[in-house]
């Protein structure tokens, strides 16, 4: 699992490799902090839409400036190794940005996904992968399912139990 997880430059060397075989290359990302059934939906959707998956991870810094200390409750190292055993996921690199803009226009994917918790027209990134035209997906949402409802439940189910 480990040789999926590239930096940058390793991720658009396999880039190169793939698409002089013609291969599409379907991009997603988020922080992936507590995998559940939605983000396992999203990648097998996101992968049934082209030949290689790529999930960008926001590094821990990033997590921390987009959803507020205490998160992230998984490392990035281990959210990335998570991430990439699943069967789906080709590869996975992390970046430090509060956005993915400078990774999708350096990767330049062929199809972008995001979950359907987002609006097509606020997916970021989207006009740098339309305007070469490529495409964006917002995938069906999960109902109820989110890292942030997965903490509340636990916090609310354990705060007055001993472990």
């Amino acid at each position: 699992m480990r040789d999926k997880i590239k930096n940058l430059q390793e991720l658009k060397k396999a880039i190169e490799f793939h698409r002089k075989k013609n291969k599409k290359i379907v991009f997603t990302n988020g922080c992936y902090d507590l995998i559940h059934i939605g983000h396992a939906r999203c990648f097998r959707e996101g992968k049934r839409l082209g030949d290689i998956l790529i999930v960008a991870l926001n590094s821990d810094r990033s997590v921390r400036s987009i959803k507020d200390p205490p998160r992230p409750i998984i490392s990035q190292e281990e959210r990335a190794e998570i991430v990439s055993s699943l069967e789906s996921v080709d590869y996975v690199t992390i970046f430090d940005q509060d956005d993915p803009r400078d990774i999708i226009a350096s990767v330049k994917p062929d199809i972008l996904v995001k979950g359907g918790d987002w609006n097509l027209n606020t997916i970021v990134g989207r006009e740098i992968v339309e305007s070469y035209g490529g495409k964006v997906f917002a995938l069906p949402l999960v109902k109820g399912v989110s890292t942030t409802q997965i903490i509340k439940t636990i916090a609310s189910q354990y705060s007055t139990k001993k472990m």
